[in-house]
């Protein structure tokens, strides 16, 4: 299973990039680095001259793998997103009971993220951290519908659908299974903010408390007891 996990590669939409940068050495780099500094000095603040400095490389040879800082975290935040889709269907494929499946999930894309070795090059608490505080940014634009016409958040979407059918097999009759499943992927995002920014405006204080709020909430609009 490990050597499997290890050949998996997280598939982007190729009008995100320019040039794949899977696919070289320096393009891994751009992407490891971009990683580090967006985190370390927020996606305003960063811009591709920096990020050339930083792996002493010219501004262009950025500019020959993404069209623009737009792009980046377009392809930053749809790996993230792919990744925690194969985690997911790893970790639940063998799951029979409805429910049982549905918690696990939960647990999985509300949890805090830990270290994956499985891929070296991206440091994934780093790009959650980044996804946390800046994924908004990525949709928030004019170019929003043309973006999402062109498959841009196709992953993103996919994901959302994949926990919107674990929600109906537990809830056959519920009505709002896909509004439920991306309350869930959107507000877990926002409440590992409020941790981090704005403590008093939440109650998921503690590390399994945004799971354990999700799972709550889910179940209860279902009107079944999470704990069996």
């Amino acid at each position: 299973m490990d050597k499997l996990l290890q050949s998996v590669k997280i598939g982007i939409n190729e009008k995100i990039y320019i040039k794949d940068p899977e696919s070289t050495t320096l393009g891994r780099r751009i992407v490891e680095e971009s990683i580090l500094m967006i985190n370390a000095m927020g996606f305003e603040s960063f811009n591709f001259k920096k990020l050339g400095a930083k792996i002493k490389s010219n501004e262009s040879s950025v500019y020959r793998y993404f069209e623009n800082k737009h792009k980046l975290l377009l392809y930053l935040t749809s790996w993230y997103w792919g990744w925690v889709e194969y985690k997911l269907v790893f970790a639940t494929h063998n799951i029979q009971d409805p429910e049982e499946k549905l918690k696990k999930a939960l647990a999985l894309v509300t949890s805090a993220t830990k270290y994956d070795s499985d891929f070296s090059h991206i440091n994934e608490v780093l790009l959650s951290k980044i996804v946390i505080n800046e994924y908004s940014k990525s949709y928030l634009t004019k170019e929003v519908d043309t973006e999402n016409k062109e498959g841009y958040f196709v992953i993103y979407k996919r994901l959302v659908t994949r926990l919107s059918e674990m929600i109906k097999n537990v809830g056959a009759n519920y009505t709002y299974p896909n509004s439920l499943a991306s309350t869930v992927l959107e507000g877990s995002l926002h409440q590992h903010f409020l941790k981090d920014h704005f403590e008093s405006l939440t109650d998921c204080h503690e590390n399994g408390d945004p799971t354990d709020y999700f799972t709550q909430l889910v179940f209860n609009s279902l009107n079944k007891n999470p704990n069996g």
